[in-house]
């Protein structure tokens, strides 16, 4: 059986939904799909990652493709709200399975941003390795 992680479903409608709805913030999305994608994911690689990982996602949990997110919440405690509805129709949390590697494409960030922003400069910055915390984050 393949190793799984338990994430909140929040994190997980906000990948197969495309609609953020985690209660956690943005850390708790770069979490589940860093877990899935075994990869250090930059904010511009988030759409494709989720877009590699919603399949997945629904294959595990095939009761969530039902859900559907409401066009306009509002406000920040009406997706509390609707959330909660959720949560008791389906549960808190789920365990979530890594991709195949074959699932998910790894590409540079750097080559990533120019794929995306051809036209935008980019500056790189090298940091002595004196200075690198040898967590990917320099």
């Amino acid at each position: 059986m393949a190793e799984t992680r338990v994430f909140h479903l929040g994190d997980i409608l906000s990948i197969t939904t495309e609609r953020f709805v985690s209660p956690n913030g943005i850390g708790a999305l770069y979490e589940i799909l860093n877990w899935m994608t075994g990869d250090n994911l930059f904010t511009h690689q988030i759409p494709r990652a989720s877009k590699e990982c919603a399949p997945a996602l629904l294959e595990q949990h095939p009761d969530l493709a039902q859900v559907t997110v409401p066009e306009d919440f509002g406000s920040e405690d009406a997706v509390l709200a609707w959330l909660n509805q959720q949560v008791r129709r389906f549960g808190e949390t789920r365990p979530v399975a890594q991709l195949h590697p074959d699932d998910h494409t790894r590409i540079d960030p750097i080559t990533e941003i120019r794929m995306i922003r051809p036209d935008m400069p980019i500056i790189g910055v090298e940091v002595p390795p004196s200075e690198q915390t040898g967590d990917g984050n320099g």
